[in-house]
């Protein structure tokens, strides 16, 4: 396994159909809108699907959304074929897998970024305000102006908890900066929208000299204003640091490939299971990367006060607000 796994009820993974016996997986992944070569969330879908293929020498068959009624559609589709597991990647799937788990209870499917409570649904989610946090923190100790931003893309609680995080992290550091907040929009279609690029150019216009997104696609237009303008942007999902080399401080990585590598592994080694699997800093399900594209934006002393904060949110001394809980975060 590549990662711990943290239960998040007090009850117990039920094991389903094919645990404890291996046999040859036959999986499925529908990605969310934005394509699976989104540079970001979709993409670590596919690359936890690819490495899947590469090691076992296994193929799977995947379906790019292109629209929200196709959600339920190719869910059914795939378990009528035979496909098992089938991983969905995206809060949006959870109506459609409600449903058609249901109708398929010998299916084996994950859903991530949303909880699904059926016996044969995996359901994966992650601590993104705590990979926020420390992404804040450096982009604060980064910053000249005292003033960053953040660039969503739909406006809804899960992107909101990345927000809170970024700011309690930022704010934890300088007290007195500023931090700008602007969501893309209200539709799907905020996940790939070049107006994500306009949106940052008018928070770099006030003087934000370090910009982070969660926003999919459409933070492909947020980096690129942000390099143009000559300032730092922040990656996420993926590992964004080499889309522009030196003008990238870093990215909140989300271990999305992990959750698909390690749902397709279980069905082929026989070790599947159900329920609520919680990834954060301690399971290693978020952070923050440095490579060769960044190192020179990290110094020491922004690594060292990272790892502090990493090992205290993991300890329990630094408790990040998770906007998710109640609707409301603490700092703005």
């Amino acid at each position: 396994m590549t990662f711990a796994r943290t239960l998040a009820s007090a009850a117990t993974f039920a094991l389903v159909a094919g645990a404890g016996q291996a046999q040859d997986a036959n999986p499925a992944v529908i990605f969310d809108l934005g394509g699976k070569f989104d540079r970001s969330f979709n993409q670590a879908s596919y690359e936890g699907a690819e490495r899947f293929k590469e090691e076992t020498g296994i193929g799977y068959r995947d379906f790019e959304l292109q629209n929200d009624a196709q959600r339920e559609q190719a869910l059914r589709r795939f378990a009528q074929r035979g496909h098992d597991p089938v991983i969905t990647a995206g809060f949006s799937y959870a109506s459609a897998m409600e449903t058609v788990a249901a109708e398929f209870p010998d299916t084996r499917f994950v859903i991530v970024d949303a909880v699904v409570d059926l016996p044969n649904v995996r359901s994966v989610v992650f601590n993104e305000h705590e990979g926020s946090y420390l992404v804040g923190l450096l982009a604060a100790m980064a910053s000249e102006n005292d003033k960053i931003g953040f660039v969503g893309g739909m406006d809804i609680p899960l992107i909101r908890k990345f927000a809170c995080g970024y700011v309690q992290g930022a704010k934890a550091t300088k007290p007195e900066i500023e931090v700008y907040q602007n969501m893309t929009g209200n539709t799907g279609q905020a996940w790939n929208d070049p107006r994500g690029g306009e949106i940052a150019k008018s928070q770099i216009d006030r003087g934000a000299d370090v910009v982070y997104h969660a926003a999919g696609g459409t933070g492909i237009f947020v980096l690129q204003a942000a390099a143009d303008a000559d300032v730092l942007g922040i990656g996420v999902d993926s590992n964004q640091n080499m889309l522009h080399p030196g003008q990238v401080l870093t990215s909140m990585v989300k271990r999305v490939d992990n959750a698909v590598y390690d749902a397709m592994m279980d069905v082929q080694n026989g070790e599947w299971t159900t329920g609520l699997e919680v990834m954060g800093l301690s399971e290693e399900g978020v952070g923050y990367a440095v490579d060769e594209n960044n190192a020179d934006l990290i110094s020491e002393e922004m690594a060292m006060a990272a790892e502090e904060a990493k090992q205290q949110i993991i300890s329990g001394e630094i408790e990040v607000h998770d906007y998710t809980s109640d609707g409301s975060c603490p700092v703005s």
